[in-house]
């Protein structure tokens, strides 16, 4: 067959991704880790191949998606033992026309792209090459398969050479640059669908190919023929289309509605029968409106249609209706049945209590709206990979008899790519005191397993410094380094913006500098308590402060800002930022500017527990800090808690944290877009956000409006798929009252509050708890987030309770002072005698009594 050459940085070729995609099988060039990531996610075909010069930079490939991974067979020796446990169809190779195909140079392998110079016909003329070939793809893979044998010409090439070298045996690489999926090509271009089907073979004096239709999970549809004109006309519109012999050209579903949606072609190892698969739209397949020409569905896919009827055409009094509006009845049910099959012993027991637990997590899937072709994908995705857990249990579940332990949050489950975006609603006048108290509580982290994990991580930087630190940077985060730090000054050439990225930094900069100066405590407190003794209070930098900026999803600049100003009005003389860094080894250059601006000494080019422990109990190239401030993961909040409770590193922290979160209070006078909107902006931070509507006296309609921008404005976001995780998983709830609202979120204590309400100024007194409010319609969280002057690292989890956001004093500690005259000494020294007598501290009444019998001599 014919295997396009992707050029993923080439954004000519853009158009041709969902085509190629089709027919799934593909060599990528110039593509990163996150271009392949995007490319899996828009086709949907785990078929790819990709290239790679070392064992690291594979594993990063394959746990990407990628299924074969191309070596250069010039390193391939170098590289056999770290492959040993890797299996040979995840592994090709490349090589030039010289390489033979001795077990000396392929080893165990199941492909091989070689690069000639030579014309086609010459080839084909090189027995010795051909037959040796012919002989390797011979022996099967242990897994089953063939092994190939893939000809690049480096010459633009044409069908007929595809056919040609098939007929010998060999797959042809094609530039994707000269393939359209234009039925009718110019200028030496070929069009994908004839390419494809140079490879198929038929008997049929018609020409026609018997074609098996057959739906995402592989269950048969029916049996159709198809043309290279029908295949080309599917892959250009990616529906299914197939060769009626009676109509000519067949639209599947153009008159009836049961239309098809293309997701992959190929055909059988013969060559002479294809398959389709398609999402089936409408009725069904047949004609007779079931949806398989071989009658009703059956088994799962027949439950799920099943549930999905159920779930949108309930009979009144359903078991299963019942199931979908009550999500704490559904999560109790999945637990009592996955408890009852662990418990199940003989054979059928087992298939009994595996059948009632399928049941019950295929309707909260539904229910979510995602399908078994979704799970499957993530089956797919995760056989891809390379890199595997260690496979234990959570603590929680790893004793043989665990005892009741508090609720936590349901699992995470995959991003779903479809079905309405949509919280939860609550009513505060029809939920139970047990319920608001539930809806106060954040889902409960056991930090066993995580601590576990980073007590080594922390223990490892601490004993092999800056060794530590390059070994965990390459381990989790792929970045190979030959130091850990950048010391300033930073290299102008680092630090290159664009000059709009760059004003609108400079901007946010003088906000935040200019409010965070004002709260410099600037001046000494000076009170004489009694006359004689004068006591005083005075500020003073804490020296050596480390700030984490997090990389991960986003790229922080504003985050930077946020730590290092403070810091720097403070006087901190040494400033440490900790930032992931990028796959080539640098720091994001919006990052590096910031650290110049704000005066930061170093810049650790490193994240999680590793960066938190290498600034805690510094190593070679990390000075040592005395305070560490920033926000990250579970892994960088428990790595502060630990290095925090170490009294060997002294060190303190800002404060705990959780995910990121957001209260909104609405009254009927808000703008829904407004409200929406400002929803979304803290959703798509993570799938663990926090969002919560206070709807206040809103009619039904009024609060239908608010849920349908959320749904609409979040389908047109980058990150919707982060929003499709983040906002199921919050919740509005409607309140008759403003006072109802302010009482529910003091008790929340939430990270951000924003009020959308009328007269919003005037609710700001009775806040009693929260990290920052953002009033009225024109004050997004965002403004705070970036430059309105306030700082964004605020306290999360409820912890505004008793925490500050990050501010200037946060960078500062306090000293007192005291001085006496002797007269002060005399008149103050006998309530202090007594104090210590009545305490039993002798020499604390004597320090007093030596120096007040002197005075009164």
């Amino acid at each position: 067959m014919f295997i396009p050459s992707l050029d993923l940085s080439d954004s000519s070729q853009n158009s041709l991704h969902t085509a190629i995609g089709y027919i799934g099988t593909a060599l990528l060039s110039n593509a990163t880790v996150e271009d392949i990531k995007a490319l899996i996610h828009q086709t949907g075909s785990t078929g790819y191949w990709a290239p790679a010069n070392n064992f690291e930079e594979a594993i990063q490939l394959w746990d990407a998606g990628i299924y074969k991974v191309v070596f250069p067979a010039s390193i391939y020796s170098d590289l056999k033992d770290e492959l040993k446990d890797i299996p040979e169809d995840r592994i090709a190779l490349s090589a030039s026309t010289d390489a033979s195909f001795s077990p000396d140079v392929l080893f165990d392998t199941s492909a091989v792209v070689i690069t000639m110079d030579t014309a086609c016909q010459q080839l084909l003329e090189q027995k010795a090459f051909l037959d040796s070939a012919r002989e390797w793809m011979k022996t099967l893979l242990p897994q089953g398969g063939s092994r190939r044998v893939v000809i690049d010409l480096k010459h633009n090439t044409s069908l007929d050479t595809i056919r040609s070298l098939q007929k010998a045996g060999l797959d042809t690489l094609v530039k994707a640059s000269q393939l359209t999926s234009t039925l009718e090509p110019t200028n030496n271009q070929i069009n994908i669908g004839e390419a494809f089907m140079a490879n198929a073979t038929t008997d049929r004096s018609d020409g026609l190919f018997a074609t098996l239709v057959v739906d995402e999970l592989n269950n048969a549809l029916g049996l159709v023929y198809s043309s290279v004109h029908s295949v080309s006309e599917s892959i250009r519109t990616g529906q299914g289309v197939f060769q009626s012999r009676a109509r000519g050209l067949w639209y599947k579903g153009a008159t009836s509605g049961a239309t098809q949606t293309l997701k992959h072609v190929d055909y059988d190892c013969d060559g002479d029968a294809l398959r389709f698969i398609v999402e089936q739209h409408g009725a069904g397949f047949c004609h007779l409106n079931t949806r398989t020409c071989f009658g009703s569905d059956t088994g799962l896919t027949g439950l799920q249609k099943t549930l999905q009827d159920r779930k949108v055409n309930a009979p009144q009094g359903s078991y299963t209706s019942r199931l979908f509006n009550d999500p704490q009845l559904l999560r109790s049910k999945i637990m009592e049945e996955a408890e009852e099959l662990c418990d199940a012993t003989d054979k059928d027991e087992i298939a009994w209590e595996a059948a009632d637990l399928i049941y019950f997590a295929l309707t909260k899937c539904v229910g979510a709206g995602v399908t078994l072709a979704d799970i499957e994908k993530n089956l797919d995705k995760k056989a891809r990979k390379i890199t595997r857990r260690a496979g234990n249990a959570k603590p929680k579940w790893s004793a043989p008899a665990p005892a009741p332990a508090p609720a936590q949050a349901a699992p995470v489950p995959p991003p779903k790519t479809d079905g309405r975006i949509q919280m939860e609603k609550y009513s505060l006048d029809s939920i139970s005191k047990e319920k608001q108290a539930e809806l106060l509580l954040r889902p409960i982290i056991d930090s066993t397993e995580i601590t576990n994990r980073v007590t080594p991580i922390m223990k490892d930087v601490r004993e092999r410094g800056d060794k530590a630190l390059i070994d965990l940077t390459k381990k989790f985060d792929r970045v190979e380094l030959t130091t850990p730090t950048v010391k300033a000054p930073f290299p102008p050439e680092l630090m290159q913006l664009d000059p709009k990225t760059k004003a609108a930094i400079d901007q946010a900069y003088a906000n935040i500098y200019k409010f965070h100066d004002a709260q410099m405590d600037r001046e000494t407190l000076v009170v004489e308590t009694m006359p004689g003794v004068v006591c005083s209070r005075f500020a003073r930098p804490i020296e050596r402060v480390g700030l984490y900026v997090p990389g991960g999803t986003a790229v922080l600049p504003s985050t930077t800002l946020m730590l290092g100003i403070p810091a720097k009005v403070a006087g901190c003389s040494e400033i440490v930022i900790a930032t992931p860094p990028r796959p080539d080894g640098s720091v994001v250059p919006e990052v590096m500017y910031v650290a110049h601006k704000v005066g930061a000494t170093h810049i650790v080019l490193a994240g999680g527990a590793q960066a938190v422990a290498a600034m805690a109990y510094g190593t070679e190239t990390v000075p040592k800090v005395d305070k560490i401030c920033g926000p990250g993961n579970q892994y960088v909040t428990a790595a502060k808690m630990l290095a925090q409770n170490d009294t060997s590193c002294l060190v303190s922290i800002d404060m705990p944290a959780g995910p990121s979160e957001v209260l909104v209070i609405a009254d009927k006078n808000c703008n829904p877009a407004y409200v929406a909107a400002d929803l979304l902006s803290q959703a798509e931070h993570g799938a663990d956000s926090q969002v919560v509507l206070l709807a206040v006296d809103l009619s039904d309609d009024e609060l239908t409006a608010i849920e349908n921008q959320v749904h609409d404005q979040a389908m047109q976001l980058p990150r919707v798929d982060i929003i499709r995780q983040s906002i199921p998983k919050s919740y509005s709830l409607r309140v008759k009252t403003l006072e109802q609202a302010t009482e529910f979120s003091n008790n929340y204590a939430p990270e951000h509050l924003i009020l959308h309400i009328d007269n919003a100024r005037d609710l700001v007194q009775h806040i009693t708890n929260a990290g920052s409010v953002f009033v009225g319609a024109y004050s997004p969280e965002s403004m705070g987030d970036y430059a309105s002057g306030t700082n964004h690292t605020l306290p999360t989890y409820g912890y505004s309770r008793m925490y500050s956001g990050v501010n200037t004093l946060t960078f500062v500690k306090h000293i007192t002072s005291q001085e006496l005259t002797a007269d002060g000494l005399d008149k103050l020294g006998d309530s202090v005698m007594q104090l210590a007598a009545i305490e039993g501290l002798d020499a604390h009444r004597n320090a007093v009594a030596i120096r007040v019998a002197d005075i009164r001599k």
